[in-house]
Formats: C-alpha cells, structure tokens, sequence
C-alpha cells in the first residue's frame, strides 16, 4: 500500500509568519482582546430564553445526532434551570443565521465555520470535545476509492474533486489551500469541483464511485465505518494532514453572563460514561471522552491562518 503523506500544514502554506485574521462585525466589541464578543455591559441587552436552542454541526445527518445528544441535553436542562431544544440544522448558513438572529443559543460550529461564527454571529467557543488525556483533533484526508487510478494528489488533475461546503475547514478551505500552493492545481482549470454539502456525502460518494476523490475530516469517516455506514476497504486515503481542532461548542455573546456560566458548567461538569454520546463519540482517534476548555485565540489559530492565505472574509452577508 502507497505510505500516507502527512505534513503539517502550517509549514506547508508558508503562513507561519502571517498575523491573525479578524474581522469583527461592528456590532460586537472586543475590549480584552480575546477575538470573541464581550458580553453587552447594559443589562437591558442581555437575554435569558426559557427555553434554549442547542444545535450541533451539521456534519452528517442531523436525524442521527437527536437520540446521541439527548442525555447531555438533559444535563444542560438540570444545569441551568431551562427546557432545552435541539434544533437539526441542515446547513452551515443556516447554522449561522440562527444564531446571528437569536433563535440559536447554544450550538457547536465545526472548525471552519468557528472564526465565521465568532465574527458574524456573535458565538463565544469554550469547549471542544478531547480523549481523557486531552488530546483531540482530526485529520483532513484526501480520500479516493481502489482501482480509481489515482494514487497520489497529482492524479486527481482532469478528474472531479468533492468537497463539503465553502465555510468547512478540512472539506474545503484546507485542501483548497495545500492544491493551490503545493501543487499548483487551481480549481475549474486542473480539476473540476463539486460540492457535496456535508462530509458524510463526500465519504458515501467516494465509497460508491460517484466522485474519484474527496478531501474530508477523517473524524467522520471513522464515525460512519464504526457504525457500518461504509466499510473501510471501500475508501483509500492518498494524503492526511496534521491535526486541526475540531468542532467548538459555545453560546451566543448576549446571553445572560448567569446563564452562560451555567452552560460553560453543563459541559464540564457532564458525565459521559454509558451514554449515547459514549457510545457515538469514543470511536473517534483521539477518542472523544469528555469536553476539554479552549480558547478561540488559541486554538483556532492555524484555522485563521489558513483563511488568510485563502483570502477568506468574515463580513457578514
């Protein structure tokens, strides 16, 4: 078997020496610094839903995730005193305007759409699920299926590209930037891209032929092997990158500063073992065990990084 290319993509963009990228609309402001919006200092500003709306990224089929999130959503409720609502989001815009518009107050953006969140949206990442010994991420993977004749990134000229959406990290941006600057392949000139919509799309289309290659998170793939979705002989990797942090769950910067201390106290404070999100979330590698505190600033910096060598905007639409 051909050896997996890994390379840390940082070093690879040459984005090493780049600043940070922020974009902040007008509306929120940023007196310490951290990236994320503060909090309203007029109480009058603050809101204090009876019932919050929690999404989670819409990665794969948001039917799928109901019954997985419901223990901790349960936890949520007792935490904080309110009914708590999960709303199956079909899209990262969607996602996103819910949230600019108030109807969506808790959520987790996947790593892509976490600095268009902060910035447009108002969203205030804290969390990110991690193994018990605090390691986590994922890998972006260039994916292909046996005897499709493509063995290494080169091979995919003249042929078709899936990728996820516009806003994803590792389904778009990521492999757009290490094509572009590596290899010197532009889309619509030396490839031809599609889009799929969601990385469970990407992974099916490749595991059934219908597209040569995919660039996805290979936090997902394993996720639907362990459930039987595909097998893993159906799917070849050609190139994995280094790890990016994956999905950052958070509130919306207006809630009550009350409210959202008890939020940030349901994640922390929730028990994992025997539960649906055990059982769905353990497959992944690193296993994902418990929700490990992080910083916008910190931990999603390479992610900006990249945008900025993608010429990614964060104004609002």
């Amino acid at each position: 078997m051909k050896k997996i290319i890994q390379v840390g993509v940082t070093t690879l963009l040459g984005l090493a020496t780049m600043g940070p990228l922020s974009a902040m609309d007008a509306r929120f402001k940023d007196a310490n610094n951290d990236m994320v919006a503060d909090a309203p200092t007029d109480p009058k500003q603050w809101i204090d839903p009876s019932t919050l709306v929690f999404a989670y990224t819409p990665v794969e089929d948001p039917a799928v995730y109901a019954p997985v999130w419901a223990p901790f959503l349960d936890h949520l409720s007792k935490v904080t005193g309110k009914k708590v609502q999960f709303f199956p989001v079909q899209s990262n815009a969607a996602q996103l305007e819910a949230m600019r518009a108030g109807r969506l107050h808790v959520s987790g953006f996947n790593t892509g759409s976490n600095p268009i969140a902060v910035n447009c949206s108002g969203f205030v990442p804290f969390a990110m699920m991690a193994s018990k010994d605090n390691r986590f991420g994922y890998e972006m993977e260039f994916i292909t299926y046996p005897g499709s004749g493509i063995e290494k990134i080169e091979d995919i000229k003249g042929k078709r590209m899936a990728f996820t959406a516009e806003t994803s990290n590792s389904g778009y941006k990521a492999p757009s930037a290490l094509m572009r600057q590596q290899f010197k392949m532009e889309a619509g000139k030396d490839f031809t891209p599609v889009f799929s919509g969601k990385h469970d799309n990407s992974v099916l289309g490749v595991a059934n032929k219908d597209y040569p290659a995919a660039a996805i998170a290979n936090s997902v793939k394993l996720r639907m092997e362990a459930r039987g979705v595909v097998k893993p002989e159906q799917t070849k990797v050609i190139y994995k990158s280094q790890s990016f942090p994956t999905t950052g769950y958070g509130h919306v910067y207006n809630l009550k500063p009350e409210l959202a201390e008890k939020i940030k106290q349901a994640f922390f404070t929730f028990k994992w073992e025997g539960t649906t999100m055990a059982a769905e979330f353990n497959k992944a590698e690193p296993p994902q065990e418990k929700f490990m505190p992080i910083t916008y600033k910190q931990h999603w910096a390479v992610v900006r990084e990249i945008d900025q060598a993608m010429n990614v905007s964060y104004a609002c639409k």
